[in-house]
């Protein structure tokens, strides 16, 4: 695999994803729901599309394989425990896209600030995303480093790998908003799933076979094939980076945002269910590649060198190394886009618009298109520094963002949740795990990732039972969901009828 076979394919790319980008757009979108949201009219195939390739970034194929190298058969655990929550998707999803369209949200803070009648908590979780999104965003430049400087062999370096994700993520955010990211993420996804899925297949066979690979696992690397494995993983290291990974599909903003984001419920369903085949596939192949990678270079200096060490291997043909090569890219600059865009919507919309009431929605947008390239650079500065294994480093962001978590939960479900109690819940929890991150990730043998969901409940319920809820508000917002899920049933009921009566 040539430096210039990659530069090439790099090129045609950018051509083809630029040109889909082109053609998503709908006129200029001066709406902050039009140019974040997709006017809400996302259906359900390129939801799904995008919904995967947001979600399975860098971190699959190279932070994944890289977590099964090093760990063994408990990085399956790991995800599989992440695709269990998954689930949390069909209970919270319809009640997210419910009060998105009767109170036209565009944030999930600025969902839970309305619910709590606080322009405190919205502006708390819009201050906490940023500190703990930054760094998992860097994840993703550096995963780009990581796999052209490993692939090229040094050739490329990392800073220039991560310099042009950076580029590719700023330009394809400004083309037409999150209509150019979703668009473009459903090629990304396709070459992600099919190029991956088939390289995995020949690696194994050049590796003699599944039962081959497995042989040699069990002979030469027993521990990787059982639990908890050859030292990464102890149950209590295992519990403290599955139990933030569990809540990531409502905890992370850059995903639960796109709940807002489907034209129906309809849509949605087919969002989650695509969604579904597409990360269990994709779990499967990302998992095959790290125990792959370890039968056949067992010495890396560096775990998260797996994927690229294979992909430049004799295993891999070199035009469809490049093609994986271009998914797994693709992917991290789907990541690192939704994450700009999010952050962004929610810098714009319940930051800046909280300190200047009454500002006008233009003005809104005008100010998030500043603070994407302002939120890009901070995660290109923050991946130079090129710490190890990205998956970690990953879930440690998750860690921070279960801060939310309480409060997402009790909006929807506990009445008796107060304002007070989402803020100081969401504060003095985020600044509890920077803390523990910051004096070595332990308190009584737990990490960040136990102790995150502890406090943050602990703060958010007692709080709350000492404090007064705004009953106007949350009347509000559960007459909402109420009406509108319960108009959608009614909907569905008249048309089942009508097909029956036909």
């Amino acid at each position: 695999m040539t430096e210039s076979l990659i530069w090439w394919s790099i090129a045609i790319y950018l051509l083809i994803a630029i040109g889909i980008a082109i053609m998503s757009r709908q006129g200029p979108s001066e709406s902050m729901s039009g140019y974040f949201l997709g006017n809400r009219q996302m259906n359900g195939f390129v939801s799904a599309l995008s919904y995967s390739a947001t979600t399975y970034s860098a971190f699959m194929m190279v932070g994944l394989a890289g977590l099964t190298y090093a760990g063994g058969v408990g990085a399956l655990g790991f995800e599989i425990i992440y695709f269990a929550g998954v689930s949390l998707v069909a209970i919270f999803g319809p009640k997210f896209w419910a009060v998105g369209k009767k109170f036209g949200y565009v944030t999930p803070s600025e969902m839970l600030g309305h619910r709590y009648n606080s322009k405190h908590v919205a502006m708390a979780v819009s201050i906490a995303s940023c500190i703990f999104l930054i760094p998992y965003s860097a994840v993703q430049l550096a995963g780009v480093g990581y796999l052209l400087q490993g692939i090229t062999d040094g050739a490329i370096t990392f800073t220039t790998g991560v310099v042009l994700a950076t580029v590719i993520a700023i330009f394809f955010s400004y083309i037409a908003g999150i209509r150019s990211v979703m668009w473009t993420d459903s090629l990304q996804a396709i070459m992600m799933i099919v190029a991956s899925t088939l390289v995995a297949f020949l690696v194994i066979q050049g590796l003699g076979g599944f039962g081959a690979l497995f042989d040699t696992l069990a002979t030469e690397h027993p521990q990787s094939l059982t639990v908890p494995g050859p030292g990464l993983f102890s149950f209590v290291t295992f519990l403290g980076l599955t139990i933030p990974w569990f809540f990531f599909s409502i905890s992370n903003p850059q995903v639960s945002q796109r709940l807002f984001m489907p034209s129906s419920l309809r849509s949605m369903r087919h969002m989650l269910i695509g969604f579904l085949v597409f990360g269990f596939i994709y779990t499967m192949v990302s998992v095959l590649w790290g125990f792959s990678a370890l039968a056949a270079f067992p010495s890396l200096a560096s775990a998260d060198l797996a994927t690229p060490t294979l992909l430049a291997s004799e295993f891999v043909p070199p035009v469809l190394g490049v093609i994986v090569m271009i998914g797994i890219m693709a992917a991290a600059v789907s990541t690192i886009d939704s994450i700009m865009l999010t952050l962004a919507s929610m810098v714009s919309r319940d930051v800046y618009a909280n300190v200047k009431p009454n500002v006008s929605e233009k003005r809104q947008l005008l100010v998030g298109k500043f603070v994407v390239p302002v939120i890009a650079l901070m995660a290109l500065a923050f991946a130079e520094l090129q710490l190890d294994l990205i998956a970690v480093l990953s879930v440690a962001a998750s860690s921070g963002l279960v801060a939310m978590v309480p409060a997402l939960i009790g909006a929807f479900y506990w009445k008796r949740g107060t304002g007070v109690g989402a803020l100081v819940s969401v504060v003095g929890t985020s600044a509890f795990v920077l803390l523990m991150y910051a004096t070595g990730n332990s308190l009584l043998g737990l990490p960040a990732g136990v102790w995150g969901i502890v406090v943050a409940s602990v703060l958010f319920v007692g709080v709350s039972l000492m404090t007064k809820p705004h009953q106007a508000s949350s009347d509000a917002f559960f007459t909402a969901i109420a009406e509108e899920l319960g108009k959608k049933r009614r909907t569905t009921t008249d048309q089942a009828t009508k097909e029956a009566a036909a």
